[in-house]
Parts: structure tokens; sequence; C-alpha cells
């Protein structure tokens, strides 16, 4: 590193992330300053039913104003292993379980400016069941396409959604595709 953080304050502390801003000094004498959202980061499943069709939630972002369709995913609790984190998302948002969940990876979501990781999982032999949505979760809805289909939707922008997209090149490489 070619800087030293000389001051370093949590401006805001939220329920889902905080801010911090640091005021550095590079070696050359230059200084700058860094603004970082910290997140805890969260899981991300890829679940795969045995006809091979892929399990999606259709659910409104609100920075977004729109319904957008997703991979299941969530925020991990303070401490939580992902691993943990990805089965209890796989069933709070899809109703579904699972007996085999496999790490396919890992993502920097942006960072740029955010510590967020998202660790991205395959669920695969499910066993469907009652879902246990929180409250800003009532409206989603469980979609099942195949990946040709998920393909074409990425291709036409009907699926922008970065975590869904990387989750579905790891399952296409898994794949050999």
């Amino acid at each position: 590193m070619n800087y030293k953080i000389v001051k370093s304050e949590t401006i805001f502390k939220g329920r889902v992330f905080e801010l911090k801003v640091d005021e550095i000094e590079y070696d050359s004498g230059n200084k700058g300053v860094r603004e970082v959202a910290i997140h805890p980061g969260g899981a991300v499943v890829v679940p795969v039913k045995d006809d091979g069709k892929i399990v999606f939630v259709r659910q409104y972002r609100y920075p977004l104003n729109k319904f957008l369709y997703e991979l299941p995913a969530g925020k991990l609790e303070k401490g939580e292993d992902p691993y943990t984190c990805a089965e209890r998302e796989l069933t709070e948002e899809t109703g579904y379980s699972a007996k085999e969940i496999t790490k396919l990876g890992a993502i920097f979501t942006t960072p740029g400016f955010c510590s967020e990781i998202l660790h991205i999982y395959l669920a695969k032999n499910l066993t469907p069941g009652n879902h246990n949505r929180e409250e800003g979760e009532y409206g989603m809805e469980v979609y099942e396409f195949t990946l040709d289909e998920i393909n074409r939707m990425i291709s036409d922008g009907g699926i922008s959604d970065s975590k869904t997209i990387c989750g579905i090149h790891y399952l296409s490489l898994l794949n050999g595709k």
C-alpha cells in the first residue's frame, strides 16, 4: 500500500450497512478521502430441481422501484456462516429445502466502495415446503426456468441482477457450458 490512514470515522450505522469515511495520505504527501459502505455480506443460492429447472424469485426492489427476477439470497447475520445463511434464505424465500448444498464461489459486489462479499451456493435434491418470508418479502413470487430460458432473459435484459447473473455463470461453468 502506498498510503496511510490519517483518520477513520463511521458516520452512519444502519440496519443493512455502515458508512465509513477515511482520510488518507499517500506516500507522496497527497491527501485523499475514501468512503466505504461496510456490509456483512450474504449468500446466494442456485436451486436446481431434479428436472433441471432453476428456482427463481421475483421481488420488488425499493431502490429501483421495480420488480426483479433473482436467485434466492439474503444478508448474513452477525457472525453467521454463509452456508447457514444459504440454507435459511432458500427455505425462507422459496419454501424449498436442499439435501445437497455446495459452494460455487464468491463475488465482490462493488469493490470500489463496498465491502460486501456474496457467497454463491448450488442447491440440489430439493424438497418443497412452506416459505417463511419477512414482512418486506410478502409480494415475492416463485418461478422456475430452464437454463436456456434464463440465458435468453439475461440477453434481453429480463434478468439484470448481478448476483443472479454470476450464480448462473458459475452453474454454466460447472455444467461445462
